[in-house]
């Protein structure tokens, strides 16, 4: 039976910090990996999460506002929200680790829907700090939806991480 797929991602681009330098990306690393994951899977949808704000283009301001956002437990808005996620039986969520978990806007995601049932298949990219808490907060916002173990790729390997995404698409298969 086939299924019906979601790629949702959230990437920033621009200022990113890249094996201890900052580098400028023309692709955000989640990005990269969403895009890998869906020449996998052709039949899926890709979503982008992007939040009505801009956050600042300088990385140090950036991540000082996703402090903040945490610290506040915000839910950011999105810009062009899904009206619904009811056709999907498989949603793989990719987002960069911010503060040991997603950004906030993940969370907005997430509460903007009901999950019950679905299979949710995180990933993660990171300069080392892995999957953080994500993969525990995913469970305790969808508690009646089959949540995956996670994968967690390093950023600055996003554009070799073939593997990886290999592996999320089977999962999703």
């Amino acid at each position: 039976m086939a299924k019906n797929i979601l790629i949702a991602y959230y990437s920033r681009r621009g200022e990113n910090y890249v094996n201890g330098n900052i580098n400028n990306l023309e692709f955000g690393n989640t990005e990269i990996v969403a895009e890998k994951i869906k020449a996998l899977l052709p039949d899926a949808d890709m979503y982008k999460i992007d939040t009505v704000h801009e956050y600042s283009k300088s990385y140090m301001t950036c991540i000082e506002e996703a402090k903040q956002e945490l610290r506040e437990q915000a839910r950011p808005e999105i810009k062009n929200p899904l009206d619904s996620i009811d056709k999907y039986d498989t949603i793989i969520l990719g987002y960069p680790n911010w503060w040991g978990t997603m950004p906030m806007v993940c969370y907005t995601f997430l509460e903007s829907f009901d999950f019950s049932g679905k299979t949710i298949i995180p990933f993660c990219t990171n300069e080392g700090s892995g999957l953080g808490s994500s993969v525990r907060f995913i469970k305790k916002l969808c508690p009646d939806s089959n949540v995956r173990e996670g994968t967690a790729i390093h950023g600055a390997e996003a554009a070799y991480a073939d593997a990886e995404a290999q592996d999320i698409a089977e999962m999703a298969r």
